[in-house]
């Protein structure tokens, strides 16, 4: 392990009084304060801290996306440090540092590691010698990073902000700083090999410090400044998740559309569906991890599905609209499939939606899917038929037409209980999809808007009737590895949203292994 420890050191600092037979920790207004008043800052002592804890649990979607069936993965600690029940956060444990009363910053090394483990040993990091420095209103955490390919000493693996953080009183006189914001860094993201990029969201990490009764060096005069004022303890940092709550109710089904030829309030026609097509990306941070480095896989896309922009184009829709009523239901043709992680010839991701239907109810809506999804660790392939994937939110308003096109551009999706299914649980409820476009046509002569975007997702085109493979691309978006973050603004599992991944990686347990169960659907549509 490397000795020496970058001088880094915190703002919100550790101020003592040893002299009057107290230990007082303060905050100062700047960290410059402590230098002024004609350089005494030169001579100021060292404090030794000791009893350190830090509670940090690096990610959270990264952590659900490596306890998912999917990934086949495992979190093992060492060396005295611990996790909270239910995938919670780490501690790590006897911090021992300084405390700079010269400049309030502290440097801390905790005991403690902690090995993410995945894929087969694809994925294989370990994080130790923990240490957290802090200076002014910044900070960083600094890890050594093990991989296959090797350790790497004193990597800067998150930056903190002090700004907003107040400290508090813990047990036994600690001083405590709860919830200090962290974002991954550079040498962070190449740590995860690109799969979070940098700035990224982190956990936040909660520190713990205690200065010894008397310290290490005694002071040759008096201190220039007397200890402030002894904190609040109330902690001004805001949550560092984000809820995963989706919409909770269904849309209430609307009556049976009457026979086209009523004008609704908005002037428009009601009828039937002559074409039409649905733009969808089901989730940026998925697509980027199915292409990327650790899943390596590719995406296709048949019968008349072809890529499109940032997603994927389903065409030559069928249904109903009635513009009275706010109803609309539209068929689409076409499927994308999904695979990576190739294993001895076959993909242990692989997932399939079809079938996709958009059913809108006023404000309300639901995509409808057929899913076919491969468990990781059993290989079963499972198929649900007309599966709810996720919740529409429409404007007051939509569905309307205009020149005989209904057109529902950029509507917020959220997944469904249900359709976390079709990822193998990666992503929970209400997690953010990407948002969908539709364009119906209720004439025959009515003209479509052009293809959402120009030369198709990530290297592929697609025809069609034909098919299309996305080429490489890396986990990105505001999705979960998460939100995952896959989930989160490009996460490792979105898993974010941002796996999720919001998730770190986002990611599925799917579909259909070359040569079993496709989804043929004889299907009985609902609607919203």
């Amino acid at each position: 392990m490397a000795a020496n420890r970058r001088p880094i050191a915190l703002t919100a600092a550790v101020a003592t009084a040893a002299a009057l037979g107290a230990t007082v920790f303060a905050l100062p207004a700047l960290a410059d304060e402590g230098a002024a008043a004609g350089g005494r800052a030169a001579a100021a002592p060292k404090l030794e801290l000791t009893d350190g804890t830090l509670e940090w649990g690096v990610k959270e979607s990264f952590r659900k996306y490596l306890a998912s069936s999917f990934s086949g993965g495992k979190i093992t600690l060492k060396d005295g440090a611990t996790q909270a029940a239910g995938n919670g956060a780490f501690t790590f444990t006897d911090g021992k540092g300084t405390y700079d009363t010269a400049t309030h910053g502290t440097d801390t090394a905790f005991r403690g590691g902690v090995n993410f483990y995945a894929h087969g040993g694809v994925l294989d990091i370990t994080l130790s010698d923990v240490k957290l420095a802090t200076t002014g209103t910044g900070g960083a955490i600094t890890v050594d990073v093990t991989t296959p390919k090797g350790t790497e000493d004193d990597v800067e693996f998150a930056s903190l902000d002090l700004s907003a953080v107040k400290p508090g009183k813990g047990e036994g006189g600690a001083m405590v700083f709860k919830d200090i914001p962290a974002t991954l860094t550079k040498a962070g993201s190449e740590a995860f090999d690109g799969q979070y990029k940098e700035g990224d969201a982190l956990d936040p990490a909660t520190l713990s410090v205690k200065a010894v009764a008397e310290p290490s060096e005694k002071p040759s005069e008096k201190p220039s400044e007397e200890p402030g004022t002894e904190p609040s303890g109330e902690p001004s940092a805001k949550p560092s998740t984000e809820p995963s709550a989706g919409p909770s109710t269904k849309p209430t089904p609307p009556t049976s559309p009457s026979t086209p030829s009523t004008t609704g309030p908005t002037g428009t026609e009601a009828g039937e569906i002559h074409d039409g097509t649905l733009d969808w990306g089901v989730k940026k941070s998925f697509r980027s991890y199915v292409t990327g480095p650790i899943a390596n896989g590719k995406v296709e896309t048949t019968a008349g599905a072809t890529a499109s922009g940032d997603g994927y184009r389903f065409p030559d829709a069928t249904g109903h609209f009635d513009a009275a009523k706010q109803t609309l239901n539209a068929e689409f043709h076409g499927k994308v499939r999904f695979l990576g992680h190739e294993e001895k010839g076959a993909y242990t991701l692989d997932l399939s939606l079809s079938g996709m239907e958009v059913q809108v109810n006023g404000t309300k809506g639901r995509l409808i899917a057929d899913v076919s999804t491969k468990d990781r660790k059993t290989k079963k392939v499972s198929t649900y038929t007309g599966l709810a994937v996720a919740d529409l939110k429409l404007p007051k308003g939509q569905p309307a037409a205009k020149n005989g096109v209904v057109n529902l551009s950029a509507v917020p999706a959220a997944l469904t209980a249900d359709g976390t299914k079709a990822f193998g649980g990666m992503y929970p409820a209400g997690e953010q999809l990407d948002a969908l476009t539709v364009a119906v046509a209720l004439d025959k002569d009515a003209e479509l808007p052009a293809s959402a975007g120009g030369s198709g997702l990530a290297g592929g085109t697609g025809s069609a009737g034909g098919s299309a493979t996305a080429g490489g691309g890396s986990v990105g978006g505001g999705g979960s590895v998460g939100g995952g973050s896959v989930g989160g603004a490009g996460s490792l599992a979105a898993t974010g949203s941002d796996i999720p991944v919001g998730a770190l990686f986002a990611a599925s347990g799917v579909v259909v292994a070359a040569g079993a169960g496709v989804v043929i659907a004889a299907r009985r549509r609902r609607t919203v």
